[in-house]
């Protein structure tokens, strides 16, 4: 098939569609409203189903609804309005049911501005919701990658009955890149889904329900939930790792912010310095076996984040005191410039390059 040129925002709806999604349910939020427009535009012609509902909370309780039929079902909305869904996703979690949520980030706290941030890395990593509750969380780093990552999120939805989010930022979903879509999932190639209620029919009646009163029985439930967030941990876990052959540093980013590390590390490697770079792909599980196999190597890490530091804190839990991990963020929309990571990366190697650390 041929590339298609297209914008991050219109990626995620036209990789959902192809992905199979019947319904997608959204509420208008500065800077993902162009995917709402699309799916708006294009999802009945797949013979699916878009409804814009009256609020985030409507919308993510609709999810709720078609996914328990069985559906592949999608939302979307950017920080402050992800943090409406935050009960919904709770609701998705306890009752095991698959469902992909988009959000692409702002620049916050409170409502913010529309430009693009990496804020909202702890609500989505840590759940955001009530209860003990985990989901995969993946972040694409180019437009391309996100139309893969919206196919990767249906599948790892619908293999462990899981709400899957995927993080994006107001930059990437404004960026267009030449982009080549897998081709359509036709809806009868899809496993049955045993779970999914269908009605009235021939076999026993089921149910779903969230009030559990017993709290040995919720007791179950949730070391239930625990054993498949393990298997989670142990399978799904994503990244790439960007000129790490020589290097004699090595950058941990994500998303947009990796693109910009990229152009540093082309940078300071002219300059003589061997820096190489980490970039997760899901932010959980984080692949934290992978940093801490470079910890006995390398003596010095650099986390960059659109943000006063979140992902940093996994960075710290990872390498466990074996590196030494700087940190250099821009919070608040503000988008740094790979000449700015650059000078940073210089500084912090002339100041550290002579250090050495217990391993």
């Amino acid at each position: 098939m041929n590339k298609v040129f297209i914008s991050g925002n219109d990626t995620f709806g036209e990789a959902a569609i192809r992905a199979g999604c019947k319904c997608y349910f959204g509420y208008p939020i500065t800077p993902q409203n162009e995917l709402g427009e699309y799916m708006a535009a294009n999802l009945a012609k797949a013979g699916g189903v878009f409804i814009q509902s009256e609020s985030e909370t409507a919308a993510i309780n609709m999810v709720i609804g078609a996914s328990s039929t069985g559906a592949r079902v999608m939302t979307s909305s950017s920080s402050p309005g992800i943090s409406l869904k935050q009960e919904g996703l709770s609701f998705l979690a306890g009752f095991e049911l698959p469902a992909v949520v988009v959000n692409v980030m702002r620049g916050g706290p409170g409502l913010g501005n529309i430009a693009p941030a990496q804020g909202d890395y702890f609500q989505a990593t840590r759940g955001g919701g009530h209860g003990d509750y985990k989901m995969p969380v993946l972040a694409p780093g180019t437009v391309q990658e996100i139309a893969d990552t919206t196919g990767l999120a249906f599948e790892l939805a619908d293999k462990y009955r899981t709400p899957v989010m995927i993080l994006g930022d107001g930059m990437m979903g404004q960026t267009k890149e030449p982009v080549q879509f897998a081709d359509p999932i036709h809806i009868n190639d899809l496993p049955e889904k045993e779970w999914a209620l269908k009605g009235r029919g021939d076999g026993p009646s089921k149910y779903m329900a969230s009030l559990i009163l017993d709290p040995a029985e919720m007791e179950r439930h949730n070391w239930k939930l625990e054993r498949k967030f393990q298997e989670i941990e142990k399978h799904e876990v994503k990244y790439e790792a960007h000129r790490l052959e020589d290097a004699e540093i090595v950058i941990i980013a994500y998303g947009t912010t990796a693109r910009i590390a990229k152009g540093a590390i082309n940078r300071v490697r002219k300059e003589g310095i061997k820096a190489g770079l980490i970039r997760p792909i899901t932010l959980w599980p984080f692949p934290k076996l992978k940093l801490q196999e470079l910890a006995r190597t390398i003596k010095h890490f650099i986390v960059f984040e659109m943000s006063t530091g979140q992902m940093l804190q996994d960075v710290q839990l990872s390498i466990m005191g074996k590196a030494g991990i700087s940190f250099h963020g821009r919070p608040g929309g503000v988008v740094p410039t790979p000449a700015e990571f650059a000078r940073y990366i210089f500084r912090e190697y002339q100041e550290k390059k002579d250090l050495s650390y217990e391993t």
